[in-house]
């Protein structure tokens, strides 16, 4: 039995596919029963880094999707249209999808879900998080028994990438993105990434999972690198600490009326240098899952490129053809459960300011007797317990301090951000970052 594959678009990581898919030898014997049937590009005319055959190509895309002789579309082209648009016509039509779009996914998963139970076909997005790291099929099936409490990841390979850089070498983060961006692993609009918004969307997708419910993209806080500065990782490592963007998914611990809700966040955060995390370091990806009974499985490697990504498409449609090879065409389809996700309740996020975490807070103060008095007594007030204050200079008759709060509210400790910046000591707040554990 053969599947004929369609495929929409053959940048970095439609070629990489392609290559797999075109050299099957020493691989799992099921990728021989996978052959590239059509393949959508933006232009006939521009150089392969693959050898297909010319009549293949087209670009036409929504001939590719509607193409009675394509059992499984592959969409690599990206951004949510007409990428959204093509999946689901896809879908409509009967075929089997396999995706790297987080944003598609994050954004419209379940409508995408919803179209494929009701045409009886799979979706599958491996590739959507961590590249070439499996994550979405282990939580769906290896870890799928356990209570998931936590799901924490660095899974931005470019703001890993620059502070990493940062750590290393005590640079800024402006020249720093600049580099990134030189060598490539920076977009040249870097928003997505540096603002975190890449992230936001890929732990969308795992919440969703972990917890089983729908999750809306919006709802998750969002936090990027921005403003973390030098002297912020350089305070953060004299503390035992380095900084990573880190994504966070935790369940809360069920309220009085027994509601389940969760924790969904994307910030800059002090890790621990004894923490599993601390060490991940440049490109690379990472997510530390939490559970009963399991307690911590941490999956580590390359986030991104054309042949980790390639590798998590590949086996997505590898897995489809393992399950169409066991369905005979004359038994009815039933779907199964651990390659579809059809939720029917959204999850409840707690809002930011109820959470509670540590803090760092690096700030500007009049230099005069009294002022760090003053400052207890702000957080005092809001009931805001501190671990230590340190002054590490002093420069135009100012003092530099940096606090570090003991487990806090984060509403509480906004509410003292505020009043220490109108209480006349404070002449400017330089940088708050939340610390990990």
């Amino acid at each position: 039995m053969v599947f004929k594959v369609g495929l929409l678009g053959l940048g970095t990581v439609g070629t990489g596919t392609a290559k797999i898919l075109l050299d099957a030898a020493q691989r799992h014997p099921l990728l021989e029963t996978l052959e590239i049937h059509r393949v959508g590009v933006r232009s006939l005319d521009k150089p392969r880094a693959v050898d297909l055959p010319e009549d293949c190509l087209t670009t036409d895309l929504e001939a590719i999707v509607t193409d009675p002789d394509i059992d499984i579309v592959i969409e690599v082209i990206g951004g949510l249209e007409p990428a959204r648009s093509l999946l689901l016509e896809a879908i409509e039509d009967g075929k089997h999808v396999v995706t790297a779009n987080k944003a598609v996914i994050s954004r419209y998963g379940n409508e995408i879900a919803a179209a494929a139970k009701k045409a009886g076909v799979y979706v599958l997005y491996e590739a959507a998080v961590g590249g070439g790291i499996p994550i979405i099929q282990p939580l769906q099936q290896a870890l799928g028994v356990n209570r998931i409490e936590t799901v924490t990841g660095i899974i931005n390979g470019t703001t890993n990438y620059i502070l990493t850089r940062m750590q290393a070498e005590g640079g800024d983060f402006g020249p720093i993105l600049t580099d990134a961006q030189a060598l490539g692993y920076a977009e040249a609009d870097p928003t997505a990434d540096v603002d975190g918004l890449d992230a936001a969307d890929k732990i969308a997708i795992l919440a969703s999972i972990a917890f089983g419910g729908k999750i809306r993209r919006e709802d998750v806080f969002t936090e990027g690198i921005r403003n973390v500065s030098a002297s912020d990782v350089d305070y953060a490592k004299t503390l035992g600490f380095v900084i990573k963007l880190l994504a966070i998914a935790k369940r809360n611990p069920l309220n009085a009326d027994k509601t389940d809700t969760i924790q969904l966040r994307v910030h800059p955060t002090l890790v621990p240098l004894n923490h599993p995390l601390a060490n991940v370091n440049d490109v690379n990806n990472a997510v530390l899952v939490e559970g009963d009974p399991i307690g911590q499985v941490m999956l580590y490697g390359p986030g991104a490129g054309e042949g980790p990504t390639a590798s998590a498409i590949v086996s997505d449609v590898m897995a489809i053809a393992a399950t169409l090879h066991m369905e005979s065409p004359a038994e009815e389809k039933l779907p199964n459960p651990l390659l579809s996700n059809a939720y029917s309740d959204y999850k409840t996020i707690s809002p930011m300011e109820e959470l509670e975490s540590r803090f760092y807070l690096r700030l500007m103060v009049k230099d005069q007797p009294g002022v760090i008095g003053h400052l207890g007594e702000i957080f005092g007030n809001h009931e805001l317990s501190l671990e230590s204050i340190v002054q590490i200079g002093l420069q135009d008759n100012l003092a530099e301090l940096v606090i570090v709060t003991h487990e806090v509210q984060e509403g509480a400790f906004q509410q003292a951000i505020t009043a220490l910046k109108e209480s006349g000591d404070v002449d400017s707040i330089a940088s708050v970052l939340r610390v990990l554990g």
